[in-house]
């Protein structure tokens, strides 16, 4: 899953993309408005350790509407320092109406005219005929300053996957629509490709699929097709190691073949939407005792991928810029019940780790991830030293790297990509 509290612009975007949580769960802490939300700093950027081996991919996720109520934009990945440790950034999303791909919020995408303080460059959007605005205009800025950066456009996500059951009728269809689309002369030299973030093939998310399990790989060889070899197509999958769970009903490994990575959304196993509990971190790397579902952890997750025949290479470990938390707790470790969702600034239950990270510092970790107990809340988040640790599980494992959801939830000085960027 994700987590998004959607824009006031577009409600309907809230999407969660994690692959696991049930639909009724959808959190999310992403929004839309113009005032203006310090890009803050917990802690100071910790650049410990040693810089993970070359070619690995730190993959971190723009979400269109952050431009409204967080006041995110392209330019504070600069500012931040999180563009210098990018090497690919996933834009969610865009819409799959009809079995389409099409358009998200096409005011925040290419229509929002940014003054030369608020552009990448410093140089004011113009009114011109023809002249792209917005986010995308942003992110060509961004890449002519950043080279190395790489960027997809990802479609679906927890909200908006439904059309995938149609386009998966209708395969080459749908990926004529996406390539017109992403392709498109305005942006076309934007993106680098595109990301499918079908949740959940042949299983539940906010809705049912009944495709069949060879159906994402149907939809996945027409784009690689119709965008050919030198694109980039990559995918978000489920994370739900359990057996006879969602990454069995569907044959990923054969779609891999033909994807440049996938990412299974190692996040959002537990949370409020269990708003009595039992507390636990929404992000364990590993099992341990008394975790509330065997197979929910991402070591389950990624062993259970391997064991199907995906190279290890094309698997990236998923990492959660956010916090998962309940109120009315009285016990401080993990296992506790609970009265409901803890308050969020976007979104109950929810919290950026920019914000939880002062406002309850960690007070332990289990299963390779941090919780935190203060006030009568429990909280389960990564911290810079656990996303170390879990980069060295990821270099261990042979893993291409990590990805991240998302941008907006990190530190105002990148405290969090840093640590994704080093192993100590």
């Amino acid at each position: 899953m994700r987590v998004r509290p959607l824009p006031t612009l577009i409600a309907a975007m809230a999407m969660m993309a994690t692959g696991v949580v049930p639909a009724a769960v959808a959190a999310q802490p992403r929004e839309s408005s113009p005032a203006p939300v310090p890009a803050s700093a917990a802690a100071p950027a910790l650049d410990t350790g040693r810089t993970v081996a070359a070619g690995k991919k730190v993959v971190g996720y723009f979400t269109e509407w952050g431009v409204y109520d967080r006041n995110y934009h392209v330019k504070n990945i600069k500012t931040s320092g999180s563009a210098a440790k990018l090497t690919h950034i996933v834009y969610a999303f865009g819409n799959t109406t009809g079995g389409r791909c099409s358009m998200g919020d096409s005011y925040a995408a290419y229509d929002k005219a940014y003054d030369a303080a608020g552009s990448v460059d410093g140089v004011a959007d113009t009114w011109d005929t023809g002249a792209l605005r917005g986010n995308f205009n942003q992110l060509r800025k961004l890449k002519r300053e950043f080279p190395n950066i790489k960027v997809v456009w990802s479609f679906g996500g927890w909200t908006w996957s439904g059309g995938f059951t149609e386009a998966a009728r209708n395969p080459a269809a749908f990926a004529n629509s996406c390539h017109a689309l992403v392709e498109d002369p305005r942006w076309a030299d934007v993106f680098d490709g595109i990301d499918v973030d079908w949740e959940y093939p042949n299983a539940c998310g906010l809705s049912c699929d009944t495709s069949g399990p060879n159906a994402f790989n149907n939809v996945v060889s027409a784009l690689r097709t119709k965008f050919g070899s030198s694109a980039l197509v990559t995918a978000a999958i489920t994370a739900d190691g359990t057996n006879g769970g969602k990454i069995d009903a569907t044959n990923y490994a054969t779609a891999a073949q033909k994807l440049d990575w996938i990412m299974p959304m190692t996040y959002d196993y537990f949370g409020a939407f269990n708003a009595q509990g039992p507390t636990a971190p929404h992000s364990p790397l590993n099992n341990y005792a008394g975790i509330p579902q065997a197979g929910f952890h991402s070591d389950g997750a990624i062993q259970k991928l391997k064991s199907k025949g995906i190279p290890s290479s094309k698997i990236l470990l998923g990492i959660g810029f956010y916090g998962r938390g309940w109120t009315g707790v009285t016990q401080a470790a993990p296992g506790g019940r609970a009265t409901g969702a803890a308050p969020g600034k976007y979104e109950a239950g929810i919290e950026d780790y920019k914000l939880i990270s002062t406002r309850c510092p960690a007070t332990g970790t289990v299963g390779g991830t941090a919780y935190a107990f203060c006030n009568g809340q429990w909280w389960g988040y990564d911290t810079p030293a656990t996303i170390r640790s879990k980069m060295q599980y990821a270099n261990t494992q042979g893993l291409g790297g990590a990805f991240f959801w998302e941008l907006s939830g990190d530190t105002g000085n990148g405290t969090l990509i840093t640590a994704v960027k080093t192993v100590g």
